[in-house]
C-alpha cells in the first residue's frame, strides 16, 4: 500500500475548521451562533473593487499573467508604500502571489534547505511552521509570552539561535494576539539576525488594520528584509487570493523562477479588480472599517477581563484577542466545544495556534457586528456563571 508523506505526520488541521463545520450544522438546524472563531472580516469586499472585477471580466481579461503579477499593480503597490508609510520600494522587487500563503511557500521553498530552522514565535499563526515543514526545514518554536507582548525579542532569538537555524519569521500585527512590534524592536531583530548569517522574514498582512500605533513596514529597516503582504484582511479580499511579497533584490529571479513553476500566476481577475485598491474611494470605505474594528476591540476587550479572562497586553492591530482562561477552565479545546453546544458561541481554542500552554488559552476574533458581540457576550457570561 502506497504510503502518505512522512511530513505530513507533522503537518496538523485546523481545529476550529471542526468547530465551525458543529456551528454551521446547528445554524442550519435552526441554532443561533454567535461567531467570534474565524479570522476574516465580516465586510464584504468593497463595491469599487468588485466593480473592477466585474469590468475586467467582461473585457475578457481571463489569460496567465506574468508570474509577478501585472505590471501596473506592482507599480501600484510600490506607490502604495510610497503614499502610507514614505518608504520608496521598488516595484521590480515586489512579487503579486495567490494569497500571502502563496508568499511564504515561496520564501520558504527559495530560503531553506532540508534541516535548515526557522525561528518563529509560540503561539503563532499554524500554517507558518507547516510551509516550514513542506520544504523539510525545521520550525524552532520559542515560546512567548505577556512580557514580550507574545512577540520574539532579539535576546530570544539570540538565545534560541543554533547551528542549523537560518531565519526568523515574526508578524506585526500578529495572530493570534494583535500585538506588534514598534520600529525599535524590529531594527534590533534585524542586527541580531544579521550578524548570526540569518535571514528576516516579516508577516505584514494585517498591516493597515492597527490602533494604537502609527502604522509602519519593516522595508524601512533594510533592503535585505522578506516582506510578506495580502490584500485579505484590511483590503477585505479573502477569497480573491491575491497576496504580495517584497524580495531583496538578488532574490527576485529565483522567486520568480519559483512562482512560474508552481502556480504560474496570481489570479488574473483579482489582479486587475486590486488594481482599485488603492484609489482615495476604496481607502476612504477601509479607513472607516478600521475605525470600527477598533471600536468592537474597545468594547469586547474590557468585557472579556470583567469575565475573568487574563489578557495582560493590550493587542494594537489585526482583530483578535488572546485570552488566558486558566481562571475558568483547565481545558480551552472541551471549553470551546461546549460552550458552542450550550451557549452558541463559537471562539478558537488555543491548540490552534501552537505547543505554548495552549490548554489555557482561547482567541476571540472580533469580526461581527457590535449587537453581535453584545449578545456573545452576555451568551458567554451566563454560560460560565
Amino acid at each position: 500500500m502506497i504510503s502518505v508523506a512522512e511530513r505530513m505526520s507533522r503537518i496538523q488541521p485546523f481545529f476550529v475548521m471542526d468547530l465551525l463545520a458543529r456551528a454551521r450544522k446547528l445554524e442550519a438546524a435552526g441554532r443561533s451562533i454567535i461567531h467570534m472563531e474565524v479570522g476574516e472580516p465580516d465586510f464584504a469586499t468593497p463595491q469599487p473593487i468588485i466593480a473592477a472585477g466585474q469590468v475586467a471580466l467582461a473585457a475578457g481579461r481571463t489569460h496567465y499573467t506574468p508570474a509577478r503579477g501585472i505590471p501596473e499593480l506592482r507599480e501600484a503597490i510600490a506607490a502604495h508604500y510610497a503614499r502610507a508609510y514614505g518608504q520608496q520600494v521598488s516595484a521590480s522587487r515586489v512579487v503579486v502571489t495567490p494569497g500571502s500563503s502563496g508568499a511564504l511557500q515561496l520564501v520558504m521553498s527559495v530560503l531553506i534547505n532540508p534541516g535548515e530552522g526557522v525561528l518563529m514565535a509560540d503561539p503563532g499563526y499554524p500554517c507558518n511552521r507547516h510551509f516550514v515543514e513542506l520544504v523539510d526545514g525545521k520550525p524552532q518554536l520559542i515560546p512567548v509570552g505577556a512580557e514580550t507582548g507574545y512577540q520574539l525579542s532579539a535576546e530570544l532569538v539570540e538565545q534560541a539561535w543554533g547551528e542549523e537555524s537560518k531565519a526568523v519569521l515574526v508578524a506585526s500585527p500578529a495572530n493570534p494576539t494583535g500585538t506588534m512590534l514598534s520600529a525599535e524592536e524590529l531594527r534590533a531583530l534585524h542586527a541580531v539576525v544579521r550578524r548570526l548569517g540569518g535571514v528576516l522574514i516579516v508577516d505584514e498582512i494585517y498591516q493597515g488594520l492597527v490602533y494604537d500605533a502609527t502604522p509602519s513596514t519593516a522595508l524601512a529597516i533594510a533592503d535585505d528584509i522578506f516582506v510578506i503582504n495580502s490584500f485579505s484582511k484590511y483590503f477585505g479580499m479573502t477569497g480573491w487570493r491575491l497576496g504580495w511579497l517584497v524580495a531583496p533584490e538578488p532574490f527576485v529571479d529565483p522567486v520568480d523562477r519559483l512562482a512560474q513553476n508552481i502556480f504560474l500566476s496570481a489570479p488574473t481577475l483579482s489582479q486587475h479588480a486590486a488594481l482599485h485598491a488603492f484609489s482615495p474611494q476604496v481607502m476612504e470605505i477601509l479607513e472607516a472599517r478600521r475605525l470600527e474594528f477598533k471600536q468592537r476591540r474597545d468594547f469586547l476587550l474590557p468585557e472579556l477581563r470583567s469575565l475573568g479572562f487574563d489578557i495582560p497586553v493590550t493587542p494594537q492591530g489585526a482583530f483578535y484577542l488572546y485570552a488566558d482562561c486558566q481562571g475558568i477552565t483547565e481545558d480551552s479545546y472541551r471549553f470551546a466545544q461546549t460552550l458552542l453546544e450550550e451557549a452558541g458561541v463559537a471562539v478558537t481554542p488555543g491548540r490552534d495556534f501552537g505547543f505554548h500552554e495552549p490548554e489555557s488559552h482561547l482567541r476571540f476574533a472580533y469580526t461581527t457586528e457590535i449587537g453581535k458581540l453584545q449578545e456573545g457576550v452576555e451568551r458567554l457570561s451566563r454560560f460560565i456563571q
